[in-house]
């Protein structure tokens, strides 16, 4: 079992009775780390550097779904620690409230959300900006117990040391390793608040570094949750009432029960876990039970789904979470200059190239779990609770994920393998979806709608008012964990921020702005998708402001400058202009669209160039100009937006899952395409930019402009202004 690495080089520190070295900067969380971590008897901090007899260890408690995060959370520590990448492995840690990600409940999209405590969780870009301090700190720490270990063997000051490459020298010719410093360390007290490095000290942040992972993944060794094995696994599938919500009402499983490989057919609630043999023999056989759904309590079309989205104007305002000015007088003044304008997303699946899956074993007094997901705290949770066992008895293993985009916070797999290895005690159980099954049962992006005014003077907006109808993926989140974690006395804390991020927070200086969101009633149910609410509000506010170019007959570039002051938001602008030759002449058919949305607030601006030839749409080129405040790791972030850029382009040109009798009728890949290496822009550059301002995530920040630009550029190329996305239920795109 490959997964056992990890576990070894934890465990080792007990074995030769290593030392793990861990920092907490602000938040002293107040449960010790898990015995399993750390040697008996420590004191356990968040313990981020473990050094043994093999060497260095540094943690990584963020799920690496192939953002690059291991590699960046790793030199934090490298950094302050004085070794390099190579000298060190890097691991992902044990679920453990000692990992809590302390910026997630900063983002004003999280914020709203209940929690039972300390979380960790990968998400919202906020794992670099959570880590980015402490980890340095605890780099920093470990350095200096190291030192003051030296100091002591030599019996000379610690100031006349100094560390290089994971040794500690004295300069009269005494050396020591850091492994063959560990066990002495160990005794002495990491400092409160060590200073940290300079950025211009500075070896190894701010360089492109080689990714940890990559030599893994490129010769396929890497170890996702679907490569688990375990001596005498079983395995298995789902299959839950299609009509999303409803109930399993009755089941005929007698052609199954005798069919090759079958081992168990656990009822659920809403549907049936097969366990055979092998997933193959799993999957024929739940294909051959027969069930009664009851019907879901949702519209039974798509069609009536937007009845219901749209209904919602004429209700009661769910909350106005932006209101500067005076709107109504604004508008009412301006007579004959008002523009208005409605707009629509639809609802999508996250199809994560990895499909779900889960593996659990359940023997005497302890559960482990081994899952690729985005949130081990809430994974143990949903053991504990299914088990009746302890939190403190259920192991989180988080192997690499094969795409997550929010799909993984979910735990409708963790679940289904902790009931399923509840079945088979002492023997371990993965479970594994077909994609119909994801595709059917997944957590959407909402669909939306959105109505816009803007009253037009002196050339620019004097005022917009925006109103947004969207499910609260809060609500509908909650009342999973609930079900699921067994926690009914939590529910959402505040309104739902996420509906209106991407149009309340507007850098344009606007006199009058006004938002108001609407919540429908209970629909499909709703999740986190990359870039959350800025996916579909920036396409609503950017297409909207190029309408109002449009109509003023402005070059949409000047028309944006001209309204803003932050100077980082001028210079993307400014930057992604000059990039794509703004302004100058195409070949004819060609044209460019641009659009500028903040995400999570870093400014984000793109330009995309496309042909069109008979309603045939062809990408050209996409530009990006980012703010990340400092960049890390430059290269790791051009691919992050690269790829961000083209999951939007992707959304924007096919997303969409629609509703037949009741069911979700999108299946697979070939009726929820995905964009294609021939369809994506032949150039694809992105340009970063550092102001210091702060540090900024950089996960999602390609994903809200893409949409925007692309829609923007097809009316600059055939006059058409599309207000509905997908994109191609217009054009054809080759």
């Amino acid at each position: 079992m490959n997964t056992t690495r990890r576990v070894f080089l934890l465990g080792s520190a007990a074995v030769v009775g290593g030392v793990a070295v861990g920092y907490h900067w602000r938040d002293r969380l107040p449960r010790p780390l898990r015995p399993l971590s750390l040697a008996p008897g420590e004191t356990a901090l968040s313990p981020y550097v473990i050094i043994d007899r093999e060497g260095i260890t540094l943690i990584a408690p963020r799920a690496e779904m192939g953002q690059g995060i291991h590699t960046t959370l790793a030199a934090l520590v490298a950094e302050e620690l004085d070794v390099t990448l190579e000298q060190v492995r890097v691991a992902h840690g044990q679920a453990s409230e000692h990992y809590s990600n302390n910026a997630l409940y900063g983002e004003p999209r999280i914020a709203g959300w209940a929690h039972s405590g300390p979380t960790q969780a990968t998400g919202a870009q906020s794992s670099s900006r959570d880590a980015f301090i402490k980890m340095r700190k605890a780099g920093a720490a470990a350095r200096a117990v190291l030192l003051e270990a030296a100091a002591a063997r030599w019996g000379v000051p610690v100031g006349g040391l100094s560390t290089a490459a994971g040794v500690v020298r004295d300069g009269h010719g005494n050396s020591s390793t850091y492994v063959e410093l560990a066990q002495e360390a160990a005794a002495f007290t990491p400092p409160a608040d060590p200073p940290l490095k300079a950025p211009a000290e500075w070896r190894l942040l701010g360089t492109s570094l080689p990714r940890v992972d990559m030599v893994s993944k490129c010769t396929g060794t890497a170890q996702y949750g679907i490569d688990v094995m375990l001596p005498d696994m079983l395995f298995a599938t789902v299959k839950r009432n299609p009509h999303l919500g409803g109930r399993m009402l009755a089941f005929d499983a007698s052609r199954a029960q005798g069919m090759r490989g079958v081992r168990r057919i656990i009822p659920m609630d809403n549907g049936l876990i097969v366990i055979a043999s092998n997933t193959w023999y799993a999957m024929q056989a739940i294909e051959a039970v027969d069930f009664d759904w009851a019907p879901a309590s949702h519209p039974d079309s798509t069609q009536g789904h937007r009845a219901r989205v749209e209904a919602a104007f004429d209700g009661e305002p769910y909350a106005r979470p932006r209101d500067t000015g005076d709107v109504d007088g604004a508008l009412a003044s301006a007579e004959g200059d008002v523009l208005e304008s409605a707009y629509r997303v639809p609802y999508l699946a996250h199809m994560t190239m990895e499909p779900l899956n889960a593996t659990a074993l359940l023997s005497d007094d302890r559960l482990d779990i081994w899952a690729g997901n985005q949130f081990p705290t809430l994974a143990v949770q949903v053991g504990a609770h299914l088990t009746g066992l302890r939190e403190k008895a259920v192991n989180v293993h988080t192997p690499y994920l094969g795409g997550g985009f929010g799909r993984r916070f979910e735990m409708d797999d963790v679940q289904a393998a902790v009931i399923a290895a509840r079945a088979v005690p002492g023997t371990p159980v993965r479970v594994t979806y077909k994609r119909e099954e994801d595709i059917s049962h997944d957590t959407y992006r909402p669909m939306a709608s959105a109505r816009l005014r803007a009253a037009v003077v002196d050339g620019k907006p004097n005022a917009i008012d925006v109103h947004l109808s969207v499910p609260s993926l809060f609500t509908s989140g909650n009342e999973r964990r609930h079900l699921i974690a067994g926690d009914p006395s939590k529910g959402v804390a505040e309104r739902d921020q996420s509906m209106a991020m991407g149009a309340k927070g507007a850098r344009y200086r606007i006199a009058n702005l006004r938002v108001t969101t609407y919540r429908p009633d209970k629909l499909l149910p709703v999740g986190w998708w990359r870039s959350v609410g800025e996916s579909q509000n920036s396409f609503f506010v950017e297409s909207f402001m190029d309408e109002i170019a449009q109509a003023l007959g402005r070059d949409p570039l000047d028309m944006r400058l001209s309204m803003l002051e932050h100077a980082p938001s001028r210079q993307v602008l400014e930057s992604v202009a000059e990039m794509s030759n703004w302004g100058s002449p195409l070949p004819p058919g060609h044209a460019r669209g641009l659009a500028f949305a903040p995400s999570t607030g870093a400014p984000v601006a793109e330009v995309i160039e496309i042909s069109v030839e008979q309603d045939v749409v062809r990408l050209h080129k996409a530009y990006a100009a980012v703010e990340v405040g400092v960049a890390l790791d430059r290269r790791n972030i051009e691919g992050q937006v690269q790829g961000a850029m083209l999951f939007g382009l992707s959304a924007a040109i096919f997303g969409e899952v629609t509703i037949d009798g009741g069911r979700v009728s999108k299946a697979n890949y070939h009726d929820y395409p995905l964009l294609r290496f021939a369809q994506a822009p032949k150039t694809l550059e992105v340009r970063v930019h550092e102001s210091a301002e702060r540090l900024y995530g950089v996960g999602e920040i390609g994903v809200p402009s893409a949409a925007p630009a692309l829609a923007n550029a097809i009316f600059a190329a055939t006059g058409q202004r599309l207000r509905e996305l997908p994109l191609s239920r217009h054009f054809r795109f080759v």
